[in-house]
C-alpha cells in the first residue's frame, strides 16, 4: 500500500518497530465544482477485461473535456466525475485497450490506470503496527500531569515529540485559532474519539475512496478492522486540551477528515485527486498526506500509465494551492536517499505482483511527497536524530520533526517511556506508532498555529517561515544508528540545509512569536 512530504510519500506510519508515511500547470476549465457527468451514449467495444479506473487528463478548456467524455463512451468508458477546474475525468472501464485508445484521442494530454488489479473490494508510512497504550500506562501519566502541571491533559507527560518542538512552550501563548482548518486526507478519522469531537469539522470532511466525495455523515471514519492510522495522525495535530486524553501540536484548530484508503488499504489516484479538490473548495488550510498513492512507490513520468498518475495528483495538488492550501507530506520509512542518482524499488506494483526495478528519483516519483510545492517531512527520534527508518535526501527533505524509533536506538528521557509517538485511536483509545506518517501531523500543526498568528498569509509565506524558524540541525556524526559499525545512511549539505533535516526540526514557539 501507499505511503502517507514536500516534494516527496505514501501512508507513511510505522507499528512499533517500523515505519508503514513535472510541474504541472493547473488547467484554467471554466466548470466551478466537480459534479457527476452521463457519458454519452455508444456503443461499447471490447468489454471482457478486468474493470479498471482510470484518470485522463484532458488539454483545453471545457469544449475539450466535452468532446473527450464523447470519445471515452465510445472507448468502452464510463465517466465517474470529471473535475473540470483541473482538467482531470475519472474513468472505469473493462477495454483492456481503453487507455491506449483514450491516449489517442485529441485533446487528452495523458492517461493511465490507477491500479493494475480489478476493481474489487493501503499504503501508509507508519512502521510496523500499533502498540496500544495499557490502564496502567494511562493512570501512572495521569498522576505524573497532575503532579507536574495541573495544565496538562493527563497523557501529556508521554509525548516526548511536544517539547522535542517546544510546542508545550508555544501552548502557554496560544492554542490556535478556530478559524484555521487542518484536513487530513488519510484512512478515515473516528470524529467521536473524546479528543477530536471538540476540534472535528464535518463540513470539511467527506468519504474519497471511489474518486467522487460522498459526504453521508460519518463516512470519513474507518470502519471496523480498518486502519487506524487516519485518527492517530488527526490526533497528533489537533487533539484538544480539554483534560481528557492527549494534546495536539496545535489543540485548539479545526481538524477535518478526507478518507481515501479503501477497504483494503489502498490509496488509488483517483481518491487523492477528489481529496485534494474536495479540500481546497472546503477550507482547507493545510493538508497533511501521510501516505504514498498505490500501486507505486514512484511513478515514472515516461511510463504513459504511471505519468498520467503523477499529472493528475500534481494538478489537483497545484489547484489547492492556488486556493490558498498548503500540503505537507511524510518522505516514506524504507531509509532511502531520494537525492540520490538510483533507488531499487521492489514493492510496486504493490496491488498485484511486484517486482524488483532501478529507478531515478528525480524521474519517478513518490506522490505527492516528491510533488512541486508539497512541504516533505522527514522523522526524527527522541534524541533528534534522523529517525533508522525515515527516508531523507538533499533538496528533497524540507524540515523535519518527531516520527519516533526504537527505543534501542533513541531512548526518549522520563516520564517517557516509549520512543514512538502517542496519539488518539478509533474508538476511545490510545496508542504508539513509529513513521514518517507522525512526522508529518507535527509539522502540519506548526503551519496550524503559524497560520493562528498570520491569519492573512499565504502558503508561499507559511513555508517560509516555517523553514527560516526551524532548528538548524547538522548531519553530524557519520551514521551509525544501530552501533554496529556500518554506516546506515549518508548526510549531505550544511547545518542550515541537508538531507537529514532539511532545513531543520520543525519550532513551534517561534511559529507563535
Amino acid at each position: 500500500m501507499a505511503h502517507l512530504g514536500s516534494r516527496r510519500s505514501r501512508v507513511l506510519a510505522l507499528p512499533v518497530g517500523l515505519a508503514l508515511t513535472a510541474s504541472l500547470g493547473v488547467l484554467p476549465l471554466a466548470s466551478a465544482n466537480a459534479a457527476p457527468v452521463e457519458a454519452a451514449p455508444a456503443a461499447v467495444p471490447a468489454a471482457d477485461g478486468p474493470k479498471l479506473s482510470y484518470v485522463v487528463n484532458v488539454e483545453g478548456g471545457r469544449s475539450t473535456a466535452a468532446s473527450v467524455k464523447k470519445a471515452i463512451a465510445k472507448a468502452g468508458g464510463t465517466v465517474v466525475i470529471s473535475y473540470d477546474k483541473i482538467g482531470v475525468i475519472v474513468v472505469t472501464s473493462q477495454n483492456p485497450e481503453f487507455g491506449k485508445q483514450i491516449r489517442a484521442v485529441r485533446g487528452v494530454e495523458s492517461a493511465g490506470a490507477t491500479r493494475t488489479k480489478p476493481m474489487a473490494a493501503a499504503s501508509t508510512t507508519d512502521v510496523g503496527g500499533t502498540k496500544v497504550l495499557t490502564q496502567a500506562e494511562a493512570k501512572q501519566a495521569a498522576a505524573l500531569a497532575k503532579k507536574a502541571d495541573a495544565a496538562q491533559d493527563p497523557l501529556e507527560p508521554l509525548l516526548w515529540g511536544l517539547p522535542a518542538i517546544r510546542a508545550d512552550k508555544a501552548h502557554q501563548k496560544t492554542l490556535g485559532s478556530k478559524r484555521v482548518n487542518v484536513t487530513v486526507i488519510d484512512t478515515g478519522v473516528d470524529d467521536t474519539h473524546p479528543d477530536l469531537a471538540p476540534n472535528f469539522d464535518a463540513q470539511g470532511s467527506a468519504n474519497c475512496v471511489g474518486g467522487k466525495a460522498d459526504t453521508t455523515p460519518g463516512t470519513w471514519r474507518p470502519k471496523t478492522g480498518e486502519s487506524d492510522h487516519g485518527t492517530h495522525v488527526a490526533g497528533t495535530i489537533a487533539a484538544a486540551k480539554n483534560g481528557v486524553g492527549v494534546t495536539g501540536v496545535a489543540p485548539n484548530v479545526r481538524v477535518s477528515g478526507i478518507k481515501v484508503a479503501d477497504a483494503t488499504g489502498f490509496f488509488y489516484t483517483e481518491a487523492v485527486v477528489c481529496a485534494f479538490v474536495y479540500a481546497a473548495e472546503h477550507g482547507a488550510d493545510i493538508t497533511n498526506n501521510s501516505y504514498y498513492t498505490d500501486p507505486w512507490m514512484f511513478n515514472c513520468k515516461d511510463d504513459p500509465d504511471q505519468g498520467a498518475l503523477v499529472e493528475a495528483v500534481d494538478r489537483a495538488q497545484r489547484f489547492a494551492r492556488k486556493q490558498g492550501t498548503i500540503s505537507v507530506a511524510s518522505a516514506g520509512n524504507s531509509n532511502f536517499d531520494l537525492g540520490g542518482k538510483e533507488i531499487l524499488d521492489t514493492s510496486s506494483p504493490n496491488d498485484s505482483t511486484p517486482g524488483p526495478r532501478t529507478i531515478d528519483p528525480k524521474k519517478c516519483l513518490d506522490i505527492p511527497m516528491q510533488l512541486d510545492d508539497v512541504i516533505t517531512v522527514s522523522a526524527t527520534g527522541a534524541k533528534n536524530l534522523k529517525s533508522s527508518y525515515s527516508s531523507y535526501g538533499k533538496g528533497v527533505v524540507d524540515v523535519a520533526a518527531p516520527g519516533g524509533d526504537r527505543t534501542a536506538y533513541q531512548e526518549p528521557e522520563g516520564p517517557a517511556v516509549n520512543g514512538a509517538i502517542l496519539s488518539t485511536l478509533p474508538g476511545g483509545g490510545y496508542g504508539y506508532k513509529n513513521g514518517t506518517s507522525m512526522a508529518s501531523p507535527h509539522v502540519s500543526g506548526v503551519l496550524a498555529l503559524l497560520k493562528s498568528t498570520h491569519p492573512n498569509a499565504t502558503p508561499n509565506q507559511l513555508e517560509r517561515m516555517l523553514t527560516s524558524q526551524a532548528e538548524s540541525t547538522a548531519c553530524g556524526a557519520p551514521y551509525d544508528i544501530d552501533k554496529d559499525g556500518k554506516i546506515d545512511a549518508v548526510c549531505k549539505g550544511g547545518v542550515n540545509d541537508n538531507g537529514f533535516y532539511g532545513a531543520g526540526i520543525v519550532d513551534a514557539l517561534r511559529a507563535v512569536r
